[in-house]
């Protein structure tokens, strides 16, 4: 059994440690960085994933492209200046935080290619 982090759910069987932040009124609040963030990786037994936080800024470029309606294709998520290896792809929105980019690849893609491995 693999330990647990408290905190969100990314994906929602796996718990990574970005506690809410909570502001004066008591209500919980966005956390903006001052740069982008990266989580470690963690994965199950198909896929690798990690969790992008984007500035407030660039938050704000990416409704602009999506409206907050669609995934983000790479070079949408590489033009926001997100800089990751190859063979991500972004695969959910986290509705309560959509600033938050969820990334998966299968596991063992090579990083330097994107190539997934043939069976």
């Amino acid at each position: 059994q693999a330990e647990r982090a408290v905190g969100y759910a990314f994906p929602p069987d796996r718990l990574v440690d970005q506690p809410p932040r909570v502001g004066d009124a008591g209500g919980a609040m966005p956390h903006y960085p001052d740069e982008i963030e990266y989580s470690e990786k963690y994965n199950d037994d198909r896929y690798e994933y990690r969790h992008v936080i984007l500035t407030k800024a660039t938050a704000k470029d990416m409704y602009k492209l999506t409206s907050g309606k669609r995934l983000l294709e790479e070079d949408e998520w590489r033009g926001l200046g997100v800089q990751q290896s190859r063979g991500w792809g972004h695969y959910e929105i986290h509705r309560p935080e959509p600033h938050i980019l969820l990334f998966r690849r299968p596991l063992g893609t090579d990083p330097t290619t994107g190539r997934v491995p043939t069976k």
